[in-house]
């Protein structure tokens, strides 16, 4: 599924960076803005069953030794007596024990695509800086609950951040996601995405809460192996970060396109009709070949607009 709607708009982008006077050597994100992503995520609440094995100070899906009673179940050889429950014991004249839940301590691992077509923007912001904010709402909301926060930057060289601890483990990340990300000059390119899957797969801990975050132009049906085999494994969430041209171009005359990833130049008449339906519909077959891969695999697919400035939505649906 090549992506033929991930475009850099070569005139436009030109006329808006001098416009702006935009330096693209700067963090995409100021402090200002990481403090407000701060600021809307204190009325969030983020408590969830974890399957990480380290302990910690939150619900696990295990059980064995903790706080939270479970249940009272009838007694098994090897169990510790320590564990009994006397009443039930006394009151059915059977051996019971005690099942309390663990507490363990989560982890949350984000892929951060940051390939030459997530450079592109028409809408105020570029799908990077989307995604940077994405991830900013995500690591400090995960920081309140002490989780283990890492990250892989998806870029011509892949970038891994170690998972750290809370807030420290939240805004290194964050950092790494907001690093200055300028229009690739020489044409290369992030690699493909099942092998970025397979190393994943591979390096996190069983049970890991990973979070995709790309505008997937890159994704082809042949990724299905690595999306399944990484969902049986770890409990994975995929956030689509998308352009509002790359659903329906705008109508701005004659135009010259050049592709981010190939710099394959193009001139296109957008004040077409025709030409616009023609776009709108490939962009919604393309999306539907996406979600059908994605599901699939049993992996839920947000779609979140560069322009889209409230997140707290997303985040909230994410941490259930």
């Amino acid at each position: 599924m090549t992506n033929p709607l991930s475009i850099w708009l070569a005139r436009s982008q030109h006329r808006l960076l001098h416009a702006r006077q935009v330096d693209v050597n700067a963090p995409l994100l100021c402090e200002a803005e990481v403090r407000q992503l701060r600021l809307a995520i204190q009325a969030l609440g983020y408590r969830r069953e974890t399957a990480q094995r380290y302990a910690g100070d939150l619900r696990s899906v295990h059980l064995g030794s903790g706080l939270d009673f479970e249940e009272a179940r009838p007694y098994q050889p090897g169990d510790d007596v320590r564990g009994m429950d006397w009443r039930s014991t006394a009151r059915t004249n059977k051996p019971y024990v005690k099942v309390y839940r663990e507490e363990h301590q989560p982890a949350l691992h984000l892929l951060i695509d940051r390939g030459a077509s997530m450079r592109f923007g028409t809408r105020g912001r570029l799908k990077v800086t989307q995604a940077a904010r994405i991830v900013a709402l995500l690591a400090l909301q995960a920081a309140a609950s002490q989780t283990c926060i890492g990250a892989t930057l998806w870029q011509a060289k892949l970038r891994s951040v170690p998972c750290r601890q809370g807030e420290i483990g939240a805004l290194q990340v964050i950092e790494a996601a907001i690093a200055a990300c300028p229009p690739s000059d020489d044409g290369s390119d992030a690699p493909m995405l099942a092998p970025v899957l397979s190393q994943l797969d591979a390096e996190l801990p069983r049970g890991s809460r990973l979070v995709l975050i790309s505008d997937f132009s890159r994704l082809q049906t042949a990724d299905s192996a690595a999306l399944l085999r990484l969902a049986n494994r770890h409990q994975v969430h995929a956030i689509q970060v998308l352009d509002a041209s790359e659903i329906n171009l705008p109508n701005v005359g004659l135009m010259c396109f050049q592709d981010a990833a190939s710099g394959v130049l193009r001139r296109l008449d957008t004040g077409s009709q025709r030409l616009r339906t023609a776009f709108s519909k490939a962009a919604g077959v393309r999306h539907a070949a996406q979600q059908t891969v994605f599901r699939a695999a049993g992996i839920s697919l947000s779609l979140c607009l560069a322009n889209t400035d409230d997140l707290t939505a997303l985040a909230s649906a994410l941490s259930r």
